[in-house]
């Protein structure tokens, strides 16, 4: 399970890497894929670096962990592989997409369009033993995770999208100063009616990223898409 990130998040990380709280991780996580049913699959973990470098991202859509159930995590905050189920947080994005932006919904929950636009689709934990949310919860990606936040604050010019306490608790990471923040509830179920309905996530993004002289995003997702590339 030797780490490497295939773009510029290689040499942001890399003194991560080296730190103790790593090889722990790192010698935990071997143990857990060999004994546990364990998601994504582990050469998904840094997907959603490998999808967006740190120099292009300009969003970043923070999750809490990966889905637990079979065949829906790929490494990417809300995002499923193409024929996989959408799941009921997604489907809340998709019709508060429709209503804030116009975009058509799609029948499927693979995001990479707006990866490649610079959205990093980002969770605080990056790995999840199946059945049991939030089970590799503080194991030491938190510490990696919040030092890649902490990275793209100190770049600036950055929207971070905060859906649920999880998310917002990442928030004194962040210098308001030179990035934005677009917070509200989680758009699960539970609780989208309280507030993440209406609450125009992605106007908001575009409007910012206008006035970091970015290009705005694409939210549209495409009706058709490839197969998932590992």
């Amino acid at each position: 399970m030797k780490t490497f990130i295939e773009n510029d998040w290689q040499n942001v990380l890399e003194n991560q890497f080296e730190q103790d709280y790593y090889h722990k991780l790192h010698d935990f996580l071997k143990n857990e894929y060999q004994t546990q049913t364990i998601y994504p699959n582990m050469y998904q973990i840094y997907q959603a670096f490998q999808w967006t470098s740190y120099s292009d991202t300009k969003v970043v859509i923070l999750g809490q962990d990966p889905y637990h159930e079979p065949n829906q995590a790929i490494g990417c905050s809300f995002a499923v592989a193409p024929g996989v189920k959408i799941p009921p947080s997604l489907v809340n994005i998709y019709k508060e997409l429709q209503s804030d932006v116009g975009c058509t919904p799609v029948n499927h929950g693979y995001l990479k369009s707006w990866a490649e636009q610079g959205v990093l689709l980002l969770n605080s934990v990056l790995t999840v033993r199946r059945g049991q949310a939030y089970s590799h919860r503080g194991k030491g990606w938190e510490q990696l995770t919040d030092y890649a936040i902490k990275a793209l604050s100190q770049k600036g010019g950055v929207v971070f999208i905060l859906w649920g306490s999880a998310a917002k608790s990442k928030s004194a990471l962040i210098d308001t100063s030179k990035n934005t923040i677009i917070s509200s509830v989680h758009p699960s179920p539970l609780s989208a009616y309280r507030g993440f309905f209406g609450s125009k996530p992605f106007s908001q993004t575009n409007e910012a990223l206008l006035r970091y002289n970015e290009r705005v995003i694409n939210w549209q997702l495409p009706t058709v898409v490839d197969e998932l590339e590992e």
